[in-house]
């Protein structure tokens, strides 16, 4: 459960890959190997086929790999290391032998129509393949809790008509500009003196100025100055939102979200972390599709809005260090091997460019400050929207995900630190996990003594995604299916029945809860109540001090409050003061765009927040393990 687990995760990850190499040849190199042809169809979810592509590839490689390495998504939550089971795929043509994970991954009749796990096929012959359709827009928070600010952009226009250049005034075209604004001292590149000279004269010396700070970024003809955009990303592990903002008004005109395009290489930083590692070109794939996922978002949000993206002059991008990083193309090893160290902990301005966008071609990209390896930009904006430097107030702010972010504060103390809770809440490691999206069970109640469920709009059940298996958790141990140490007790109940030797509870006919999803929720869960409850012992206070719970990220935005303190996920207090926050990282960078002063903000709070380290807590492992139960 402690930080200390992430370096033991990584080598895990190294020795399976290690191992992996007597059967990939994909990481072991493939001189002179057999090529055979894979068929791959991707389907749609109604069964249509939305791509098609037949790709060679040496023989013996997965077909998980040799889709990723052709641009083909199959679902995936551990990177094809075979852990996750949900990389399913159907042989339509040719002969696979199934694998032992097959057998536990599918039914006899399933495996007899030719499903498989990708990651588990190797590629011997040429065959045909169909993939179903994933899942690349999942139910997320788009929008979250945030303070009211000044509107002050660092994105400002200057319209001005000057007077045209005489044998009487030979002043240079810049100087004419600049005199004529008198309320800044910009900086400027060749670049715009290159283009001065044209723009001034075809627009009859009739120009918008356009500063980035202090400098000097375009020059515009005619008046452009009620058109000014930027865009705030919140480039998550999982999922990825975009908000074109108009900085005129601060208004949002469009907002989209999708998947993380770096998802085939696994649920969480650490397997992406791995594959970098694994591969020598693993940081230039993942960097190309988290440029990718940016790219494709900022087209979306500007063809809804009809803005042009030459009118986008500037960006501010919240992510944790890992994804930062891959996305800089800074190589992110260390960060996953003790003693975590970053690159920086804080960014100057990059170009727009080097997240991969095609807005305008000066623009700049403003990068959130990380407070450390696994507390990062995502978290400081989380804290800057809330105003976790600035309520009086006695608040716990929780960014419930694989890796969870906890902060503890009332303006003028406040302490920060991160506990790895694991995939569970993203029901990545659930047997019957999906993620949030039509069909996903995502609510569950008790109604009369039994289960009532709730899907995303309304759709048949397919699977559980993380609020609905938190809301089953904690309905099972209110009707006594399960005792506090998690275990399915000795009931009368149908839906409690076995299955290969182990106990299962029935939702739905095709959707189950299985012993081990308990025992998944029960450590993911205690890792970050232990990490709130040593954040409360360090400063010293009961958890009954608490006044508000802040429950941040897309999984803390569905997430029942009543369901988190059945289980003991957050501190036993009234559910009327935990709150859902929403996207409070896109909310913070957002304020970035919005202010210079809250840009600066953020900055200052790496040096008002403390970071507690876990695993130099010697009680870690004792606090851990009396937080297992759940509460009765």
């Amino acid at each position: 459960g402690s930080l200390a687990s992430v370096q033991w995760k990584l080598l895990n990850h190294r020795h399976n890959c290690e191992m992996a190499k007597e059967f990939n040849p994909d990481l072991a190199g493939h001189d002179g190997a057999s090529r055979v042809k894979l068929h791959f169809r991707a389907l749609e979810k109604d069964g249509e086929v939305s791509a098609e592509k037949i790709v060679t590839v040496p023989s013996g490689v997965s077909a998980f790999d040799a889709a990723s390495w052709n641009g083909i998504a199959i679902d995936s939550t551990c990177g094809g290391y075979g852990t996750c089971k949900k990389c399913k795929i159907q042989i339509t043509d040719g002969s696979v032998e199934p694998s032992k994970l097959d057998f536990r991954a599918f039914t006899q009749d399933e495996i007899a129509s030719g499903w498989r796990l990708a990651c588990m096929v190797r590629t011997t012959q040429d065959i045909s393949i169909d993939v179903p359709p994933l899942t690349t827009r999942p139910k997320a928070a788009t929008v979250g809790v945030g303070r009211q600010i000044i509107l002050r952009p660092g994105i400002q226009k200057r319209y001005v008509e000057l007077t045209e250049p005489s044998l009487s005034d030979q002043r240079t075209d810049i100087v004419r500009l600049l005199e004529a604004i008198d309320d800044i001292e910009p900086t400027y590149s060749l670049d715009i003196l290159r283009e001065l000279p044209t723009v001034l004269r075809k627009s009859h010396f009739k120009v918008t100025a356009v500063f980035a700070d202090q400098e000097l970024i375009a020059i515009e003809a005619g008046d452009t100055s009620e058109i000014r955009y930027g865009i705030a990303f919140d480039l998550g592990t999982t999922t990825v939102v975009a908000t074109l903002i108009d900085l005129n008004n601060g208004a949002p005109a469009a907002v989209k979200s999708m998947l993380n395009k770096q998802q085939p290489f696994g649920a969480d930083v650490i397997t992406r972390i791995s594959a970098t590692m694994m591969d020598p070109e693993g940081l230039t794939k993942l960097r190309a599709l988290a440029q990718d996922t940016l790219a494709q978002l900022t087209r979306e949000v500007c063809e809804e809005a009809n803005v042009d993206p030459t009118h986008v002059y500037e960006v501010a991008m919240a992510g944790n260090a890992t994804m930062t990083q891959l996305i800089l193309g800074i190589d992110p090893e260390p960060l996953g091997v003790a003693p975590f160290i970053m690159a920086t902990a804080d960014y100057e301005p990059v170009d727009a460019t080097e997240l991969g966008l095609a807005i305008h071609p000066r623009a700049k990209a403003i990068i959130m400050p990380s407070l450390g390896a696994y507390v990062g930009g995502d978290i400081v904006a989380g804290a800057l929207a809330s105003g976790m430097d600035r309520d009086k107030r006695l608040r716990l702010f929780i960014d419930v995900g694989t890796n969870c972010e906890i902060i503890l504060g009332n303006g003028e103390k406040i302490l920060a630190t991160a506990a790895p809770a694991g995939p569970a809440f993203e029901a990545a490691s659930i047997k019957c996990g999906v993620r949030a999206a039509a069909g996903a069970i995502e609510t569950v109640k008790v109604v009369d003594g039994k289960l009532e469920i709730g899907t995303i709009d309304g759709a048949p059940a397919i699977g559980i995604c993380g609020s609905g298996l938190v809301d089953a958790v904690a309905c099972l141990v209110q009707l006594g299916i399960l005792d506090a140490s998690g275990k399915f007790n000795e009931v009368d109940d149908p839906n409690l029945v076995e299955r290969d030797g182990e106990k299962i509870y029935m939702l739905t006919e095709d959707v189950f809860l299985s012993q081990r999803d308990v025992r998944e929720l029960q450590f993911a869960k205690a890792a970050i109540a232990t990490g709130w409850a040593l954040l409360a012992e360090e400063f010293g206070i009961q958890d009954s001090e608490i006044q508000q719970v802040l429950l941040a990220g897309s999984f803390g935005s569905y997430l029942s409050p009543a369901s988190a303190v059945k289980i003991g996920l957050v501190p036993k207090i009234s559910v009327l003061r935990i709150v859902s926050a929403g996207n409070v990282a896109g909310e913070g960078a957002k304020m970035a765009l919005l202010s210079t002063q809250e840009r600066h903000g953020a900055a200052t709070l790496l040096d008002e927040i403390k970071y507690v380290e876990l695993s130099d807590r010697a009680d870690f492992n004792d606090k851990f393990v009396e937080r297992l139960a759940f509460p009765v």
